[in-house]
């Protein structure tokens, strides 16, 4: 190995493992906020005198199996109805706007309130739907809740006496999961948003940092949302970008632990890739856009520090791919230069975090007042299975940096809520996606430094190509496994049909 390379090798190196530990310590400084749940108890605020009229906006697009469904919830929310409107936004393409239609004339007929909005376009995709509706909207407030969602009857009453501030722009409750037990992926995936909801959200609100809203299951003041520049479709995050926009403006936001509103987590494995893919380019669009103005505003320097490492987030996946490149040539120079373990050794003060991930999700669990300890194994997993995630966002930061305007992509839902329910028949199936053959070569090149760190016994780095190996590995098998899945029950459909034909 060249002489040459070993300076900006070492230097990169050690950048990756500082800004590595930079983010650790805000999972642990987080942690502790949420664990120590020592903030003063938000008293309930009065309900307002008199009640607001509310608008609930329902973006849909393409979904058959749920759409009903949160049409029907929405219709069933305890509020006064000559107070409510309901506004189902449509842009689908299938069978699902015939769905609608009939349940919208059913409700219509029984009192309801609710209206069924359609474009002849999909221009601006979810966001541009949010703005078409909002400019007939004839609330003072708009709660909005994706196809997925099923908010409790009392989700209003609840929510609506936080705006007696005048400052509050936003409420958001908590996701609870639908189909948390349906696999151990859906599993997986729970335990991941409960530590977002129930640590991160919980403790940015309570300490005075700013925090999104999450797309669904909140309310809005309309006034707000006109005033921070509405709803814009220039990054696939429009949730995230409202939020912080809102606050720039000078609103606040408030975030119900408490309230929580079930939904449906995706069991297909290349939904939740698109899912992830969508929400790590669209956080990352953000922060291109939003951190200039988030550093010339007059706000404090530990605000301006949160909000970057909250709109940066994703980076910790860059920063781990950035490190599995970088391993084997750390292996090359020790093995030449044996005095250099010791420096290359530094590394490891810086990471003394490496476990604040894993905490993060333990207190999650607890604060859900789960036995955090239980859930090890699973969070272990989950942990791998991150780390595995890195190529996917590494995709998205490559996107992000062409600015390429791409198409909106929902995360598609099928009604699961119980063990047994298949989805490997139904409409909305996605194809392997050819990603897969770079995990593949990244799991062999975690493999082969594995095998190297253990000649070396070079223990730190040996531990972290293991994590590395394993998620890719669990990434590439749950793509091929799940493709599989799909293509031997897709031909099975298939005969079955042949067969009907054929029979007399």
């Amino acid at each position: 190995m060249p002489e040459s390379l070993f300076v900006p090798t070492a230097l990169l190196y050690l950048t990756v493992v500082g800004a590595l530990f930079a983010y650790g310590l805000n999972f642990l400084y987080l942690t502790w906020l949420a664990w120590r749940d020592r903030f003063p108890r938000r008293p309930d605020p009065p309900p307002p005198d008199p009640w607001p009229r509310v608008t609930v906006q329902i973006p849909i697009y393409n979904e058959v199996y749920v759409a009903e469904r949160v049409v029907r919830a929405a219709a069933r929310l305890d509020y006064p109805r000559h107070l409510l409107e309901i506004q189902v936004l449509d842009d689908s393409t299938d069978e699902t706007s015939e769905i609608l239609s009939r349940v919208v004339r059913a409700l219509r007929a029984s009192g309801v309130n609710v209206v069924h909005l359609r474009r002849d376009h999909r221009t601006g995709f979810k966001a541009g739907a949010l703005a078409h509706g909002l400019s007939q909207a004839t609330g003072d407030f708009v709660a909005i809740f994706d196809a997925d969602a099923l908010p409790p009857r009392d989700f209003l009453r609840r929510t609506l006496p936080y705006f007696a501030d005048p400052q509050v722009a936003f409420v958001q409750a908590r996701w609870d999961h639908l189909d948390r037990d349906y696999s151990l992926f859906t599993l997986l995936q729970s335990i991941a948003i409960d530590a977002h909801f129930k640590v991160e959200q919980y403790a940015r609100s309570r300490a005075g940092y700013w925090f999104n809203f999450n797309g669904t299951s909140g309310l809005w003041r309309k006034i707000a949302i006109e005033d921070a520049g509405g709803w814009r479709a220039d990054t696939l995050t429009e949730d995230l970008d409202l939020s912080y926009r809102a606050f720039l403006r000078g609103w606040r936001a408030v975030y119900l632990d408490d309230l929580a509103v079930p939904s449906e987590l995706p069991a297909s494995f290349a939904a939740y890739r698109r899912q992830q893919h969508r929400w790590a380019r669209g956080s990352l669009e953000c922060a291109l856009r939003l951190l200039p103005e988030v550093w010339s505003s007059p706000i404090s320097l530990r605000l301006k520090l949160q909000a970057t490492l909250h709109l940066t987030g994703y980076a910790v996946h860059l920063l781990l791919f950035a490190l599995s490149l970088l391993y084997p040539l750390v292996l090359t120079f020790t093995r030449q230069y044996p005095g250099l373990i010791s420096l290359f050794g530094l590394a490891v003060l810086f990471n003394a975090t490496a476990l604040a991930p894993t905490l993060f999700l333990l207190a999650g669990q607890r604060r859900l007042g789960r036995s955090g300890w239980r859930q090890i194994p699973a969070i272990l997993l989950l942990s791998a299975l991150g780390a595995g995630m890195m190529v996917n966002t590494v995709r998205a930061a490559l996107a992000t940096l062409r600015r390429r305007q791409d198409e909106f992509e929902r995360t598609p839902k099928f009604a699961l809520v119980r063990r047994g329910q298949s989805w490997l028949g139904k409409k909305y199936q996605l194809r392997l996606d050819p990603i897969v053959l770079a995990e593949i070569a990244m799991a062999g090149i975690n493999a082969y430094t594995l095998f190297w760190a253990v000649e070396q016994r070079n223990v730190f780095i040996g531990l972290y190509s293991l994590l590395f190996t394993l998620g890719l590995t669990s990434v590439v098998g749950l793509s091929l496994g799940q493709a599989f899945r799909r293509y031997r029950r897709l031909r099975a459909m298939r005969r079955a049909r042949v067969r009907a034909v054929r029979s007399p």
